[in-house]
């Protein structure tokens, strides 16, 4: 964004009222508990700055001074208590352990009832008040159909963004009838209502382009010009607006792009990896014996999967059928039990063995997965994996379901699992879960797999 811009979205006339309250209610607790005059010695004067400093540093961090933070009575009560909470908690800490000042307890009690008071106050004066009576708003005229302005003008009202609308523009000349020209006539309107700023609502990227002659015209008056992109929207993907450089990026999303919940998801995944191999160890050698008694051919089954986003991995599980099993697999394809054949079950699969019969009930045959996890091709919950054939068949709307990391449990596995046929439930049931993620939502979903497994519900 650069320096230039640095706090375009600040509201500055906010924090001058939060200024004037808390001045005001530093006078009056002053004045209520007696200290009158008294109270601009340096102790008590710097008990009022410290405290004003620090509720302001954590509203900002809270958003209570962003131009754009939409003002809901519950939402700015909640924030406000935090900051103040905070500010209390510092300045008394330091007032208890660090302070060198004799700072009278009825004057700090009184100044902080009357302090919130004053604060919460001051949230609503400059909003329903001030906000609508200030003379210095921004003029600003709407660009494009009045009907696609409702939502917007709606957003600005309950944001603290400081623009009078005007009137509005259309961008066709022939309908012109409510509003105030057509963009033809820009210039002329822009002298006419002393303008300060535009909007333009492109619902295209095309409409951007056909657009710019008239922000370049506005920047070269000296009018801001505002282009709202309305392109791509749609009710899965999510938005946001970031800079790189000096160059603006919006960027459209349906993955969670939270960098610490990731962060968080990836720790609990190495450390629930490592007590899986290190509680499920004996469990796993034994399963090891087991399966060269059994049969021939290697212990642990490597197979090619894609993971997030089309990569390939190789996945580890205990061997549970023959040796020759893929290439018995297309002579099975016809009676295979799940919908559209993107995947193959079949209930008495004359391939497995009879350990893996077994290991497939109990889950065991899965237990190697956790060394994926470990080294970061899969996580403990996500989308099932599937295979390269799989994916070879898949349409455009399937391709969101790799869009995470496969995990070794998921939304499919707690939903029914090998109850479920149709594949395009099972794709319904992934994106779910990539739609609504959240880290406890993960750790539900590793709750219903332990019981699934201890109840034996939906594998075979």
């Amino acid at each position: 964004m650069g320096k230039f811009n640095q706090n375009a979205s600040t509201n500055l006339l906010y924090m001058e009222c939060d200024v004037v309250f808390a001045t005001l209610a530093f006078v009056i607790a002053s004045v209520v508990s007696g200290i009158g005059m008294n109270s601009l010695k340096q102790g008590y004067f710097l008990v009022y700055i410290s405290f004003l400093v620090i509720y302001m540093l954590s509203g900002k961090n809270e958003r209570l001074y962003n131009m754009t933070t939409f003002f809901y009575a519950d939402r700015f009560f909640k924030r406000v208590t935090k900051s103040f909470l905070i500010a209390t908690a510092v300045v008394s800490t330091l007032l208890l352990w660090g302070g060198s000042y004799d700072i009278d307890r009825k004057f700090y009690i009184f100044f902080l009832a009357i302090c919130y008071i004053a604060l919460l106050g001051s949230a609503f004066f400059h909003h329903y008040i001030l906000k609508n009576k200030m003379r210095g708003r921004y003029r600003a005229i709407l660009i494009g159909q009045k009907e696609g302005y409702e939502k917007f003008e709606r957003f600005l009202e309950k944001s603290n963004t400081e623009v009078c609308v005007v009137g509005y523009i259309s961008l066709n000349e022939e309908e012109t009838e409510g509003y105030l020209g057509s963009i033809t006539q820009l210039e002329e309107i822009i002298h006419e209502y002393a303008v300060d700023q535009i909007y333009i609502k492109a619902r295209h990227c095309g409409d951007a382009i056909d657009v710019q002659p008239y922000i370049n015209m506005c920047v070269e008056m000296g009018v801001t010009a505002k282009v709202i992109m309305n392109a791509y929207s749609s009710g899965t993907a999510q938005s946001y607006v970031s800079s790189v450089g000096t160059y603006p990026v919006i960027t459209y999303h349906t993955v969670s792009l939270n960098v610490g919940a990731r962060a968080f998801k990836r720790v609990v995944d190495i450390i629930g990896s490592l007590i899986g191999i290190i509680v499920f160890s004996p469990i796993m050698l034994g399963t090891t014996l087991a399966i060269k008694l059994d049969s021939k051919g290697p212990v642990i089954f490597k197979q090619q999967r894609v993971g997030m986003n089309g990569r390939h991995f190789n996945m580890y599980k205990f061997r549970s059928m023959c040796i020759d099993a893929e290439e018995k697999k297309k002579e099975l394809m016809q009676q295979n039990e799940m919908g559209n054949g993107f995947m193959f079950k079949m209930k008495d699969d004359p391939r497995i063995t009879k350990v893996g019969k077994f290991i497939r009930k109990t889950s065991i045959d899965e237990l190697p997965q956790f060394f994926n996890v470990l080294i970061g091709d899969m996580s403990l919950v996500g989308t099932r994996p599937p295979t390269v054939d799989e994916v070879e068949q898949y349409e455009r709307r399937h391709w969101r379901r790799i869009s995470i990391k496969p995990g070794i449990t998921g939304m499919w596995q707690v939903s029914g699992r090998s109850t479920i046929t149709d594949f395009e439930e099972i794709v319904e049931l992934d994106t779910k879960y990539i739609d609504c993620w959240d880290v406890f939502m993960d750790f539900k979903i590793m709750i219903q797999t332990v019981l699934q497994v201890v109840l034996r519900k939906g594998a075979f």
